[in-house]
Order: structure tokens, then C-alpha cells, then sequence
């Protein structure tokens, strides 16, 4: 149940912030609470409802042991979405979508690899037996990779599921997640569609302030699942698996 403290946090941060009426997605319409000057404003009952929805099936993912990769490339996002996703221990992309990240995976963890193979040539002498020009050659290799790669580099599977800042933009990933039945949490502004996705969290996803919010919250929600599963496993229990609607969740992972 939504209380008058977390409602007044989500207006405070301007969560309530729709898009122009006529950018509106009709699908959107259950979630609108009312037009001003030309704005939809979003219902924030409904918002905190959906949200804690949202942190009951993040947390049971974060305690069965399986990873939430974090998808925000927008500008606004990028460093909340890093700083947080960083604090739950959990991968993130916040440059390009790499194509193929789910539906390619083999590809994508073999370029994590070269990361690992390239860092074994400086620790092992290997890479001072090479050209000047050669060296400088591993080196961009090494940055780009590590640019666009290096906050998974710890993802060995397909993640259990995917939290996505703003459907509109990072369309690709979320028809990669579909079509691998890969369920998606996101943020869901009143120019976008909702039905796209698991668990949509109708609110504004241009706004630092309201970014932060929702991400602030959902990783909370994580960090508690670790922490459950950090805690069953001293008591010599074994989380139990988590499944996420009508989308079952990958394998637990030991």
C-alpha cells in the first residue's frame, strides 16, 4: 500500500512528469492521472504500486543468485544508472547497446574474453614482446572494449532479467529480451508502451531527479535479495529459484 511519505518522495522528484499530450501513447491511459498545460501527469498511486510490484520480483531474482542487467544509454541516466547498478553488484550498459547482446551472447562473452586474454599479456611479459605500433593496436582494442563491455564483464550467462530506462530508445534490447522470454522491468513514460514489457513503472524517465528515484529504489530491492541470500547460505540453506510472472527466470546460479 502506497503511503503519503513515498507518494510525496515521487512528486518531490518529479516522477509525476508525463510527455506532451500529443506524444502520448493511448496505451498509457490507465496510468494518466490528468492533462495540465498541455503535459500528462502522471497517476503516482499507481506508479508506487507498480513499483513495489516491481521491488517484490527484483528482490526474489537478486536472492535466487541470478544477475539484473541495467539499460540506460540516455544521457540523464547514464551515471545514476552506473552508480547504482555498481552499489547492488549488478552489470549495466549505459554506451551503444552492443547487437546481439542477448540473442548473441556467445559472441559478446568471447569480446569480454579478449578483455581478460589482453590483460594476461601485460601481467605475463607478452606485451612488451610486441611492435610500438602493434602495442598501441591492443591498447584501443583494450579501451573500446572495455568501454562498451567492461561492466559485464563478470556476466558468465544471460542475465535473469532486464531494467530499462526509457522503451522508446533502447527498443533493441527490449526486442532482443522478448524474443529470448527474458522479463523486463522498466520505467515507462507516457510516450511509450507499456504492453512491451513485464513490469512497467509508469513515470518520467527524462529527469535526473526521477531517474534516481526509481533506480534508487529497485536496487535497494536487489541489495535485499543479496543480502537474503548472503544470509541463508551462512545459515546453510539454499535460496529458492525465482520466477518472474508468466516468464520463468534462467537457472540459479551457484
Amino acid at each position: 500500500m502506497a503511503d503519503n511519505n513515498t507518494i510525496k518522495e515521487l512528486l518531490d522528484a518529479g516522477v509525476h512528469f508525463g510527455h506532451l499530450t500529443r506524444k502520448w501513447n493511448p496505451n498509457m491511459a490507465p496510468y494518466i492521472y490528468m492533462e495540465r498545460n498541455g503535459i500528462h501527469i502522471i497517476n503516482l498511486y499507481k506508479t508506487e504500486a507498480k513499483l513495489q510490484e516491481a521491488e517484490e520480483a527484483l528482490k526474489k531474482i537478486a536472492a535466487s543468485g541470478r544477475k539484473v542487467l541495467f539499460v540506460a544509454t540516455k544521457k540523464q541516466a547514464k551515471d545514476i544508472v552506473a552508480k547504482r547498478a555498481k552499489e547492488a553488484n549488478m552489470p549495466y550498459i549505459t554506451e551503444r547497446w552492443p547487437g546481439g547482446m542477448l540473442t548473441n551472447f556467445v559472441t559478446i562473452r568471447k569480446a569480454v574474453k579478449k578483455m581478460a586474454s589482453i590483460d594476461r599479456m601485460k601481467k605475463n611479459g607478452t606485451f612488451e614482446t610486441l611492435s610500438k605500433k602493434e602495442r598501441l593496436q591492443v591498447e584501443r582494442l583494450r579501451a573500446k572494449l572495455e568501454k562498451n563491455l567492461g561492466s559485464i564483464s563478470d556476466m558468465n550467462r544471460l542475465p535473469a532479467a532486464l531494467f530499462v530506462v526509457d522503451t522508446t530508445r533502447e527498443h533493441i534490447a527490449i526486442r532482443e529480451a522478448n524474443k529470448l522470454n527474458i522479463p523486463i522491468f522498466a520505467m515507462v513514460d507516457t510516450n511509450s508502451d507499456p504492453r512491451e514489457v513485464d513490469f512497467a513503472i509508469p513515470s518520467n524517465d527524462d529527469a535526473g531527479r526521477s531517474i534516481n528515484a526509481i533506480i534508487s529504489r529497485v536496487t535497494s530491492a536487489i541489495s535485499e535479495g543479496l543480502n537474503e541470500r548472503k544470509a541463508s547460505k551462512d545459515d546453510g540453506g539454499k535460496p529458492k529459484k525465482a520466477k518472474v510472472g508468466a516468464k520463468a527466470s534462467n537457472e540459479e546460479e551457484e
